[in-house]
């Protein structure tokens, strides 16, 4: 089977044909570039969805990645990144391997197709040629012939006419022999032409043309041939990374598995523990006694009176806050004598016209004595052993600034010693201030600990009492112990007995009225409400505003009677009603 044998008449078609076969070619070379950039794309995108939900560094997203919950999900960002990363081998793979192989391939045949039908063309043209002047000598010939007759006639026309003279006859005659005489050269010239054409002709149609279009036909076969070979190479390039894919989801399952949610559970414990003891039962007062009574140590406050009894752990005591206090929507009760337990309590607590100072709170204590025990203890340990390492770092600076000191003694022209001895003072000195400062928080660690109750021993601690560190008061917030934030602060001990006038709970809490609303907002962000005195917000959500902002960035907004709090000025656009009363104009 040959394209010269059997397409010996076909040269256009087969011209369009091998055109047809680059352009499929170009095709397959567009579709593969065109698959790259989806795999690039798809990539990048993977890229940049891992990146959006990797926790950010020095921020509370971070700490979260404590849990084993949170580590599976950062391993399956990890993985996903792996898993772009195979996507753009995919996308080198298929350029490298296909589309740069096929480019330069497709120029290749473009030019030896040129090639081969210019050939075809020539031989064709020299057929042409060659039928040209077969063509022309047989005319030469057919016309010689007929010159050659009418000479002949003519002579004997002239012969035959008695009028003549015989030097015309003569001069027809020699006339008549130069025409035959010139068709019979025109005769040899037409059938040596003749010859040569048929020649010509046979290597034409049985040479030239049969070996021109086998080439063409093994020009195209290599071209079918290479295109198979690149979809077999696009599908492994696939297959290559599959594997790596596979250890990719591998990694994802395995991450997945080794979620323990005991681990976890124990992390809440670790990160929110006060180390405070539950308060103990409160002790039935019989008032038809005398009104003299004792109080149980157990019960929420001490007894600073006239009553002698010592406080379990010795020394100064005071009453702990009361860990869940909820409102009391009952109606008014009559003042009883009980309230007198509260009196350790209401001085601790917050009141009402500090909660902003309290919400927006001010520096953290060195020592973090706004703390509970158990997360100031961590806090403590952490800053302790954040120390160390500093100082070891120093350390191993000055032993570093100390042996270039020995090279340098020993080989002056490296350098001068006295140069380092700056430098090396320098970190003496580092070293003697980190060593003070990890000192002290050395000892207020060891005296949390002190205070702390061993593991397994049985609660003997009064409800409600602590040993705490003695701070001055600063303003009326200052024996504050829980901000609205959550944080922690401790009330000056105080050895004399505070007292406070009996009143009823509720009064100081419960029964305030609600602020009128003096306009409203929107939220312009999501605000997660987390610490106590705030409230969460939804981006677009209407809410009500009771009290703007003072200076401090924050306002006071609710959502209904029950649910009110805290959020940045900045996360909403608030619309003031002027209306309202103690609301501002703003031009």
């Amino acid at each position: 089977m040959s394209w010269g044998t059997e397409l010996w008449d076909q040269f256009d078609n087969l011209e369009k044909h091998t055109q047809w076969g680059i352009d499929i070619l170009e095709k397959y070379i567009k579709f593969v570039k065109e698959r790259t950039e989806i795999e690039l794309s798809y990539a990048k995108q993977l890229r940049n969805l891992s990146k959006k939900y990797q926790p950010k560094k020095n921020s509370k997203e971070e700490e979260e990645y404590r849990y084993t919950a949170c580590q599976a999900f950062l391993s399956t960002l990890n993985e996903m990144n792996d898993y772009a990363g195979q996507h753009e081998v995919i996308s080198e793979n298929l350029t490298s391997k296909i589309i740069a192989g096929l480019a330069r391939y497709v120029q290749e045949l473009k030019q030896e197709r040129k090639s081969h039908f210019h050939d075809g063309r020539k031989a064709q043209q020299h057929i042409e040629t060659c039928w040209k002047q077969l063509e022309s000598s047989k005319r030469r010939f057919e016309r010689e012939c007929k010159e050659a007759d009418r000479a002949q006639q003519y002579f004997e026309k002239m012969d035959a006419d008695i009028n003549v003279t015989k030097a015309d006859v003569e001069k027809a005659r020699q006339q008549a022999q130069l025409r035959h005489q010139m068709a019979e050269d025109s005769k040899a010239d037409y059938s040596s032409i003749l010859q040569k054409f048929n020649h010509e002709q046979r290597e034409y149609y049985y040479t030239h043309i049969p070996t021109i279009f086998q080439q063409i036909q093994e020009m195209e076969e290599r071209r079918i041939v290479r295109l198979g070979e690149s979809m077999k190479t696009y599908a492994e390039v696939d297959r290559q990374v599959t594997p790596i894919i596979g250890k990719c989801l591998d990694g994802i399952v395995k991450a997945a598995e080794a979620i323990d949610q005991k681990n976890d559970s124990q992390l809440v414990i670790e990160a929110y523990k006060s180390g405070f003891e539950p308060p103990g039962d409160i002790e039935f007062e019989d008032y038809t006694q005398p009104m003299k009574r004792t109080v149980s140590e157990n019960s929420l406050s001490n007894s600073r009176g006239e009553g002698k009894a010592e406080p379990k752990f010795g020394g100064k005591a005071k009453g702990k806050l009361w860990p869940f206090i909820k409102k009391n929507k009952s109606p008014k009760q009559p003042k009883e004598p009980l309230s007198h337990r509260f009196n350790e309590f209401m001085t601790s607590k917050p009141k009402i016209h500090c909660f902003r100072s309290l919400k927006r709170g001010g520096s953290t204590p060195e020592d973090f004595s706004n703390l509970p025990p158990e997360q100031r203890r961590k806090k403590l340990q952490q800053k302790v052993d954040e120390l160390n390492k500093d100082i070891q770092k120093e350390v191993d600076q000055r032993d570093a600034i100390t042996k270039m000191k020995d090279v340098y003694l020993k080989n002056p022209q490296m350098g001068d010693p006295a140069s380092l001895d700056h430098k090396l003072a320098e970190v003496n000195q580092n070293i003697e201030k980190l060593r003070l400062e990890a000192q002290k928080f050395e000892a207020w660690l060891a005296e949390v600990e002190g205070r702390l109750p061993a593991r397994g021993e049985q609660a003997r601690r009064q409800s409600g009492l602590y040993d705490a560190q003695s701070a001055p008061a600063v303003n009326n917030c200052a024996q504050a112990r829980e901000s609205p934030d959550g944080s922690y602060t401790e009330e000056q001990s105080q050895e004399s007995e505070v007292k406070v006038p009996a009143m009823d709970f509720d009064d100081e809490f419960d029964d305030e009225e609600p602020l009128p609303a003096i306009g409203t907002c929107k939220a312009l962000y999501t605000f997660d409400g987390q610490n106590e005195g705030t409230i969460s917000v939804v981006e677009g959500e209407t809410l009500y505003v009771i009290e703007e902002d003072k200076g401090d960035g924050w306002t006071r907004i609710r959502r209904s009677e029950d649910e009110e709090g805290y959020v940045p000025t900045s996360y909403v656009e608030v619309y003031l009603d002027k209306n309202a009363k103690g609301a501002k104009t703003y031009i």
